[in-house]
């Protein structure tokens, strides 16, 4: 039996509010950005037994911490969806979110005057 629970040439086969049980946003308060890094966590306890897209985002998720957009689209899932089962995961005990890096003087007028000067040389 195949590992995808979804056709390549029709798309999904389960619609995606029903992988979120009709949710279309996070059940409680965390908040989880475009860039957030993702990464698994050990369980204190046993593993809770996860549905066939939480337990494929957990594997994306082990094998490297990653920021949403990018498990969003290595699931080939829309990313309100994806935020929705992060944050299950989240509450499962199972993943952590890292704020996204901030790169310090990125909004200097200086330096962005200089990238636009470079673009236009292009």
């Amino acid at each position: 039996m195949s590992d995808h629970w979804y056709e390549d040439e029709t798309g999904p086969m389960v619609r995606p509010y029903t992988v979120t049980r009709g949710r279309t946003r996070p059940a409680s308060e965390h908040t989880i950005d475009l860039m957030s890094q993702i990464a698994a966590v050990d369980p204190a306890g046993p593993e809770p037994r996860l549905d066939h897209a939480r337990s494929s985002l957990l594997e994306l998720v082990r094998r490297a911490p990653r920021p949403v957009a990018e498990i969003a689209a290595d699931a080939d899932l829309p990313l309100t969806v994806v935020r929705v089962l992060l944050v299950d995961l989240v509450e499962a005990g199972l993943v952590r979110v890292s704020a996204p890096a901030t790169h310090e003087g990125l909004n200097d007028p200086e330096l962005l005057r200089e990238i636009a000067d470079r673009l236009r040389e292009l």
